[in-house]
């Protein structure tokens, strides 16, 4: 999200001016809370009052006592007040991706509430591949967030998560993402959103509104000159239906609040007034229940940056009539009425669209009164904010995460006890605001990993350089190359942060930035002891080199670990906590960037080309490390128990596959999936000294039909485990749901023939058959 109008001063330069002074409720001269009956008893005879309504009646009987200028002065995220009817000025715009944040304005932090729980930046809580952490999050978010609401310090309606796959490795946003595989990405938005929206007591009720984005195709923010507010995402029907659509599929269906329109194009039609893909697919396929808004001056942008229509009015009635019920931006609430009058929209397609809204405030309560006065959220307040609990989930999520991807002769995890002097080296090493990432709050406190390390050991700093784009003048090798030399161990930390990859700004290679290749290379030289290098970042660097040099003893990879990712840290490197993350995307080379345009949105390969396909399910090249991939302190196996080996699809008499020979079946109807449910049976086993989670990865490589992923993502769990300790992991496959593919019209459709399962070195085929 983003703002673009150069008549205005950018929003997030006043959300970081005015951050402490903006409330959600901001007008002294109006009502503090809508239909507030024990200040104000004669809205009793008002049936948007009425709580005893549903949610939906009571829209309704609001939308029709309305102006029609009243009505457009809520199409906009900072809607008016509405004196006459005791409703305030109300702002939607909140976030929070990983954590209450300031930006946007609808939340905001003062001396009562200084501050909220930050959890690591999403790539990495993705790693952990637990669909509980990501339930457990959004949980503590949404307490925090109403906490703060009830002080006047939030809004109820939060524009997270960001569920785009991540695509491409030099995405700036990236880092906001669950990663690459539509599966994962799909778990995550939901139980994330389950845990920010699920009501105590009555489903119909919401504990905040969750917002799933950007629908859709979009994940290029600022290449190579190309921006997204202009760019045309060129997309197949194919990757459409089997990469991009899913995840906004599964957040939908699951029940989320509202879902979010993007900046660009999807084959030369803004999605923000494409009426297949909002009022056609999202409400119509999908039944959202909820609103739909755009991203920030997306309606804007299409008009002033896209010369989408010839006129304003043109792009106000073509994105309400598309299914926009919101405007994130004065654009619809600048021009609509103006539309109206000129016979481009009707008063009838206004009231639909703000109705939508409306239902989603109803179900927060938000017409209901003095929140402090409701149950089951009213006794919530700064007391509930940044408490212990919290701040160590935010811990343990990071632990989760964090992926080992090198151990060399078992280097770690690290004897404290037999260690005199530990060298703490690279621009991240004492990092703190880094490791929250983008879209941010005041965090409860911050351990570096300097500050982590040091309360276990002894330890010498060195920076190396002072910042991550580490340019030549920046290097400073003498003072980190004696420290190295002179320390038991050497953890060196470097990788990234907002100045090289952020909202607006794409990554254009896969090297370190500036010198800090030469920086690791010089240290592991001339290192005493083994070193440790750990990487700060929200997506892939060539690591390669590291891999293979004999002086870099342990390789992890830590994201943006949140407040406390240096406790986390110290946790694994000395043994305090096994790690069991898994890579959320595939480590590359620096060729395939070389080779593949960020512009390029095909997922499949094309050998005429050269073109060698994206993300784990069709790269046809060898990656550094492939997604999925991570390592233990502790060797786990893996023994398939049970699981079929054939299942046979009966058919219709006459079916024309009887006699063609199909290669596929068409899955546009359930007649021939009754039946096709099947349990597989693993046990896995701890076989060494220590305790830890195993976390259990089931993919499938199918038949090679219809350009199908070269293997695909079925399912995953997380097992804990004591030293030699067994347990059984079974996975419920639905061969309909779990082992389809797209074909080349978007069309699903489930191979017949031979289908492979994988799970670690663990191989099984499953024949399906008519």
């Amino acid at each position: 999200m983003g703002k673009v109008s150069k008549s205005r001063i950018p929003l997030l330069l006043l959300q970081l001016a005015f951050c402490f002074f903006c409330f959600n409720y901001v007008a002294a001269d109006n009502p503090n809370f809508a239909c507030d009956l024990a200040a104000s008893p004669g809205l009793s005879a008002l049936g948007f009052c009425n709580t005893s309504w549903t949610g939906e009646a009571r829209a309704r009987d609001l939308v029709q006592r309305l102006t029609l200028e009243e009505k457009i002065g809520f199409l906009g995220h900072r809607t008016t007040a509405v004196d006459r009817l005791g409703i305030p000025k109300y702002n939607w715009w909140s976030e929070a991706l990983h954590g209450v944040s300031y930006v946007g304005g609808g939340s905001s932090f003062s001396s009562l509430i200084p501050e909220a729980t930050s959890f690591p930046q999403v790539i990495l809580t993705a790693a952990s591949f637990n669909v509980s952490l990501f339930r457990a999050i959004g949980k503590v978010v949404s307490t925090e967030a109403r906490a703060m609401h009830n002080v006047g310090q939030a809004g109820l309606t939060f524009w997270s998560p960001n569920i785009n796959v991540f695509r491409d490795p030099r995405w700036g946003r990236g880092q906001e993402t669950p990663g690459e595989d539509p599966l994962l990405v799909s778990k995550y938005a939901v139980g994330y959103v389950q845990g920010l929206q699920d009501n105590v007591g009555d489903p119909v009720r919401l504990k905040v509104a969750a917002c799933c984005k950007h629908y859709t195709a979009y994940d290029l923010d600022n290449w190579k000159g190309v921006q997204r507010f202009t760019f045309n995402a060129v997309v197949t029907e194919q990757d459409m239906a089997d990469t991009f659509q899913p995840p906004f599929k599964n957040c939908v269906s699951n029940g989320v609040a509202c879902a979010m329109c993007s900046y660009n194009q999807v084959n030369g039609v803004p999605t923000c007034a494409d009426g297949g893909l909002l009022a056609g697919v999202i409400r119509g396929d999908w039944k959202l229940n909820g609103y739909i808004v755009s991203d920030c001056d997306s309606v804007d942008v299409l008009y002033n940056r896209q010369n989408y229509t010839a006129t304003p009015e043109d792009a106000a009635a073509i994105t309400i009539k598309a299914g926009l019920d919101l405007d994130c931006g004065g654009f619809l609430p600048s021009h609509t009425l103006a539309a109206v009058q000129g016979g481009k929209l009707t008063e009838a397609q206004v009231d639909n669209a703000i109705t939508n809204s409306f239902v989603v405030l109803m179900r927060l309560g938000f017409f209901d009164g003095d929140p402090r006065n409701l149950a089951p959220y009213g006794n919530l307040g700064p007391k509930d904010v940044c408490t212990p609990e919290n701040q160590e989930l935010a811990r343990e999520a990071a632990r989760q995460g964090i992926v080992l991807l090198k151990n060399f002769d078992d280097a770690l995890p690290l004897n404290a006890s037999a260690i005199r002097s530990l060298a703490v080296i690279g621009p991240n090493a004492n990092a703190t605001r880094t490791m929250i990432g983008n879209y941010e709050g005041i965090p409860c406190n911050y351990t570096s990993p300097l500050q982590g390390l040091s309360a276990v050991v002894t330890t010498v700093y060195e920076p190396g350089c002072a910042t991550v784009k580490c340019s030549p003048n920046d290097l400073k090798l003498d003072g980190a190359k004696v420290a190295a030399a002179a320390a038991d161990v050497t953890v060196l930390v470097v990788g990234g942060d907002l100045s090289v990859e952020s909202e607006g700004l794409d990554r254009e290679d896969l090297l370190y930035p500036g010198e800090q290749g030469t920086l690791i290379n010089e240290v592991a030289k001339v290192a005493k002891g083994p070193v440790i290098l750990v990487i700060m970042s929200g997506g892939p660097f060539q690591i390669k080199q590291d891999k293979v040099n004999e002086n870099i003893s342990s390789i992890l990879w830590a994201g943006y670990p949140g407040e406390a990712g240096g406790a986390a840290l110290a946790d694994i490197i000395f043994g305090r906590y096994n790690p069991s993350g898994r890579t959320p995307f595939t480590w590359y080379d620096q060729e395939y960037v070389e080779q593949v345009p960020m512009t390029d949105m095909r997922m499949r390969p094309d050998p005429a080309s050269n073109y060698p396909g994206r993300t784990y399910r069709f790269y046809t090249g060898n990656p550094t490390y492939m997604f999925g991939y991570g390592l233990s302190y502790t060797p786990f196996y893996h023994n398939l128990v049970h699981a079929p080996e054939k299942l046979s699809i009966t058919l219709e008499e006459g079916h024309p596959c009887y006699s063609e020979g199909c290669n596929s079946l068409e899955l546009s109807g359930s007649a021939h999936c009754s039946g096709l449910q099947f349990d597989v049976h693993l046990q896995v086993r701890n076989s060494g000294g220590m305790a830890g989670s195993q976390t259990v990865l089931l993919f499938n490589t199918p038949p090679a039909v219809h350009k199908a992923p070269r293997r695909q993502l079925v399912g995953f769990e997380k097992v804990f485990l004591e030293p030699n300790e067994s347990k059984n992991v079974v996975f419920q496959v639905d061969a309909c749901r779990d082992l389809n593919v797209a074909d080349e019209s978007g069309n699903w459709k489930l191979p017949l023939g031979s289908h492979v399962l994988h799970v670690g070195d663990v191989t099984h085929t499953l024949t399906l058959s008519i």
